[in-house]
């Protein structure tokens, strides 16, 4: 999978993605923290990448009519990054199974 994580998020959560074997980058990564939420969106669909965020706007973009993106919504409160990774890890299976049933909106809670 490929996966575009926002600035809310760590960069090594996109670490974590690739150690994985995933295609990730971190918005930082790839100098795309300026971009607004839609612009990021719209990168994201172009290059066939989830967008991870905390963000809840991508929900909205999400569910337009015809939009093919996929969005991962990471609902956690504040946490240190070892528990989000742990979050991650624990729940990363079925995170994967969910969209490739064709899910485009995954909660990690």
């Amino acid at each position: 999978m490929r996966f575009l994580v926002d600035n809310q998020l760590p960069p090594s959560l996109a670490r974590w993605l690739r150690d994985r074997g995933h295609d990730a980058e971190h918005v930082f990564e790839s100098g795309l923290h300026l971009l607004d939420d839609r612009a990021l969106w719209a990168r994201a669909l172009a290059s066939d990448r989830i967008v991870v965020s905390k963000d809840e706007d991508f929900l909205y973009l999400t569910n337009q009519p015809a939009d093919a993106g996929r969005f991962l919504w990471v609902r956690l409160g504040n946490c240190r990054n070892d528990a989000l990774i742990a979050a991650f890890s624990s729940s990363f299976d079925t995170i994967v199974a969910a969209f490739d049933s064709g899910q485009s909106v995954v909660e990690l809670v």
